[in-house]
């Protein structure tokens, strides 16, 4: 049973037009794992909680997808050009496509990462790596249209608009200053917690 957070979530998705476009056109290309996650979701939230238009802030629609078959940059490319050739412009542009079973390999050297990270066994267990609790939800949209939810944390936070360091991260690590300061310069309405 959904609850009352986790309804108010799939209305405000469903009512943001380009999320809806972004789920629907990566649903149709089946890939493995698949969901999209981070600002895509947590973004609408924001807005519609301050009254602004829901895809305001969006820079990216970050979809990520698990397959663990071939974890080579060539396979994921193949797949960043077939999911690009299903968008028109801008969205092709801002659809970012990733193989979670391959962000350990690249992750610490790219971002400097001050912490281990470690391979994952699902698109979900992506969302255990964000810095703030908030960002950590993903949906995907079912073939039946229903919207499935992933929130490790619950979604009071995303909600409260409050930014937490995540738990499970190292403390300090993973960008956290710029992370909710760049968050807060677009809704000064959120408040940051450690």
């Amino acid at each position: 049973m959904m609850s009352d957070l986790e309804a108010r979530l799939v209305e405000i998705v469903r009512a943001t037009p380009t999320t809806m476009q972004v789920l629907r056109t990566v649903r149709d290309l089946d890939l493995p794992d698949w969901m999209i996650f981070s600002g895509a979701v947590y973004q609408p939230v924001f807005n519609s909680l301050t009254g602004r238009p829901l895809d305001y802030g969006i820079k990216d629609y970050d979809v990520a997808y698990h397959d663990d078959r071939d974890t080579s940059y060539e396979a994921e490319d193949v797949v960043i050009q077939r999911v690009a050739a299903a968008f028109e412009p801008p969205l092709r542009e801002l659809v970012e496509v990733r193989n979670q079973a391959r962000v350990h390999l690249w992750f610490e050297k790219k971002f400097g990462a001050d912490e281990p990270y470690p391979a994952l066994r699902s698109s979900a267990e992506a969302l255990e790596r964000f810095v703030a609790t908030a960002f950590c939800v993903g949906v995907r949209l079912e073939a039946d249209e229903t919207l499935r939810v992933w929130a490790p944390f619950g979604l009071d936070d995303l909600f409260a608009m409050r930014l937490r360091p995540n738990p499970l991260r190292v403390k300090g690590a993973g960008g956290w200053a710029r992370t909710t300061g760049s968050a807060k310069a677009r809704w000064p309405e959120i408040s940051v917690e450690g």
